[in-house]
């Protein structure tokens, strides 16, 4: 409810609306530093972290298009939807582009990513998403990783939807260019995000003619006015409200300590995943554990039971559970269960195995009794 209160100075009758997202005092050059450092801290990396603007598409197309240009080639990895979108931009900046896809409801091995170099060595430059949340699967970077340095290009990863969800080691595993944004296992604002470049990849991206300058895609404005500058003047006023959410999120994933954030997503996903199989009316959209995203759990549709129905009921039922249907042809048979940062909890995941059993008509006793088990034995492993 918004409050209001009355000061001697208004004029008769009015009063102002006071609210705690406006009249904030300014967001300075340092506070909008520190949360570039707590967002280096969380991608385990030295390498320069830039803050942006905006929803994470802001940095993956920046990164690709400040890196890929006409006689570069890239491997581009196609595990889901954005890897289709990042084989459209890598192509219209250019570059010769080869796609290695695999089913949805898989992963990529390093094996084939290998296999893919050898056959095409002029190979530059490697994308890759590390989970897809539209999907519900999720890549072996680290391996993938070691394959792509071995041949010499450069690795950018979406990790948007693995950060705080899954161990993510920039440095250590050699990704170049990693995206990170803090809607989803972070459980922060939608509307910024951040990348992190490696010196390879600022080298790759200031030999580009190509790369965008004096322009919102531009990392190298960013790098010459604000990273080399000595972050203490701002090129533009900060989205306020967005940068304290970030800063918000990083504060509460230090708090709880990172591996304890990490824990509590997987033992979401390996609970939900168990229920699910117990209840035995849906079954899940990913069939290897393995394969399986920490940070949303996708399940499949039988025949007859049309799943954006299906999340309508749920929501009906609940309006609070983390459900939606899958997108564009998968919306009639995928149904998506979001274990989003604090929705990554054990009463999250009993209240949706419940409305569900009673949206199918089955017993939800056994599904919750599995459930509680796979919890334990996630959270204990």
């Amino acid at each position: 409810m918004r409050q209001t209160r009355s000061r001697p100075h208004d004029p008769p009758g009015e009063r102002p609306v006071v609210s705690p997202f406006l009249d904030l005092p300014p967001l300075t050059a340092a506070d909008f530093a520190a949360i570039e450092d707590k967002v280096a801290a969380l991608l385990h990396t030295t390498a320069d972290v830039i803050v942006t603007q905006g929803e994470a598409l802001l940095p993956l197309e920046a990164a690709i298009r400040g890196a890929a240009h006409p006689g570069s080639t890239a491997l581009n990895i196609v595990t889901g939807p954005y890897g289709q979108t990042f084989g459209n931009w890598l192509r219209s900046c250019g570059a010769e582009v080869v796609d290695l896809a695999v089913p949805f409801d898989s992963a990529v091995t390093a094996g084939q990513v290998e296999a893919a170099l050898r056959e095409h060595p002029a190979v530059d430059f490697v994308s890759l998403v590390h989970a897809e949340a539209a999907t519900g699967n999720t890549n072996p970077v680290a391996e993938i990783a070691a394959v792509v340095r071995a041949h010499g290009a450069l690795l950018m990863v979406d990790a948007v939807a693995s950060v705080a969800a899954e161990p993510l080691l920039t440095d250590a595993w050699g990704i170049d260019l990693c995206v990170i944004g803090g809607q989803k296992a972070m459980g922060g604002p939608a509307g910024v995000s951040a990348v992190s470049v490696s010196a390879r990849a600022w080298e790759r991206i200031a030999a580009n003619p190509a790369a965008p300058r004096r322009s919102y895609l531009s990392l190298l404005d960013w790098k010459e006015r604000w990273t080399d500058a000595g972050r203490t003047v701002l090129p533009h006023a900060p989205a306020q409200l967005e940068m304290l959410g970030l800063g918000a999120c990083l504060d509460r994933i230090a708090a709880d300590g990172l591996p304890a954030v990490i824990a509590r997503h997987r033992a979401a996903s390996a609970a939900t995943r168990a229920g699910v199989r117990a209840l035995g009316t849906l079954t899940p959209f990913v069939p290897e554990d393995a394969h399986a995203a920490p940070v949303a759990t996708t399940l499949r549709t039988p025949a007859g039971l049309d799943a954006t129905a299906l999340a309508a009921e749920l929501l009906r039922l609940d309006p609070a559970l983390p459900v939606q249907p899958g997108g564009g042809a998968l919306a009639a048979g995928m149904l998506r269960v979001n274990h989003y940062g604090q929705a990554a909890a054990p009463a999250t995941v009993r209240a949706f195995l419940t409305a569900l059993a009673t949206a199918t008509g089955a017993d939800g006793a056994a599904a919750l009794e599995a459930a509680d088990k796979a919890w334990t034995a996630a959270a204990d492993s």
